[in-house]
């Protein structure tokens, strides 16, 4: 039977004072913070990556794709790279061919110099091209580097036909450059690098920079007809003015600047004096205000002779 409840002793009140004060579970608990949060998540994506399965066949293409790269490589590393380009496009080319888009006629206009089989390797165009993958642009840009050729156009004419027109340039004259000598356009662009004799026949300039500067020139000449007839070369000197050298080997030395005037000055001596038939080796034309003409060795010493003075003849002599 129990009896009433009985204050609590003394040392029961401390225990509980006691376990009052204490901390709760939830506070002894240690914080995980920032870094144990990252821990949490890598090891969530560790177990998951863990349980990862790749799918059928990546290790098929995973072993084919190093076998590509190191295909690759030894292309690349044993200089093999433009005959392993060559059999791609072979390759492509004749399945296009395969197809029905060969190139079975060419159209072409515009050549002179240049002949058709010149023209087809210059553009890339051989028997093995399909119309389908010749590249129209490419073609084009390689015949302009030819310099026979101003201009060009390739056209596909689908299914099988090729058109290809050029724009020539025309031989207009001479260049001779530390002592060779080829053949310029008007513009001058050198078209040959030496003299064929189809060309023996046109004007001769020499110098550097004669070839950019000769068609300006030869249409000043070409008012005189008198001299022009008579030139044998055109001699540009330290690219700054002009020299004539005419086909009987005298040498006329035209100045800087007002070269019509200095060539007028010699028309109208050669027509009055006819000095330029003497026996003379060089007209000098520089000097506004005066014209040095420089005699032959011949010429000199007769006219040396000429000067001096005649001994008179002895009486009594024979």
């Amino acid at each position: 039977m129990n009896g009433p409840a009985r204050p609590a002793s003394g040392s029961a009140r401390r225990a509980r004072v006691a376990r009052r004060g204490m901390p709760s579970a939830r506070r002894i608990t240690p914080r995980l913070g920032r870094l144990g949060t990252f821990a949490r998540r890598l090891n969530v994506r560790a177990e998951r990556l863990d349980a990862w399965r790749p799918p059928g066949g990546v290790g098929v293409l995973a072993a084919l794709l190093i076998i590509l790269g190191s295909i690759g490589f030894g292309i690349v590393r044993g200089d093999h790279l433009p005959e392993a380009i060559a059999l791609a496009r072979d390759t492509r080319d004749a399945a296009a061919n395969a197809a029905g888009f060969s190139i079975s006629s060419v159209a072409l206009s515009g050549n002179k110099h240049l002949s058709r089989e010149e023209i087809f390797a210059i553009a890339g165009v051989t028997g093995r091209s399909s119309l389908l993958f010749l590249d129209v642009a490419d073609a084009r840009a390689k015949l302009k580097t030819n310099p026979w050729i101003a201009d060009a156009t390739v056209q596909k004419l689908y299914p099988d036909r090729l058109q290809i027109a050029i724009t020539e340039r025309v031989a207009f004259a001479l260049w001779q450059k530390d002592g060779r000598v080829g053949v310029i356009a008007d513009d001058g662009t050198v078209l040959e690098p030496y003299l064929s004799r189809r060309f023996i026949g046109l004007p001769l300039f020499v110098g550097a920079g004669a070839a950019e500067r000769a068609k300006e020139f030869l249409a000043l000449i070409d008012r005189y007809p008198d001299i022009r007839d008579q030139l044998r070369a055109s001699v540009l000197v330290s690219e700054r003015r002009w020299n004539l050298r005419l086909k009987n080997g005298i040498d006329v030395e035209l100045p800087e600047g007002d070269v019509t005037r200095a060539l007028e000055k010699l028309v109208a001596l050669d027509r009055d004096k006819k000095i330029l038939t003497r026996d003379i080796v060089a007209v000098d034309l520089r000097l506004a205000d005066r014209v040095t003409v420089r005699l032959s060795d011949a010429a000199a010493q007769a006219r040396e002779e000429a000067l001096k003075p005649k001994k008179p003849k002895q009486k009594g002599s024979a």
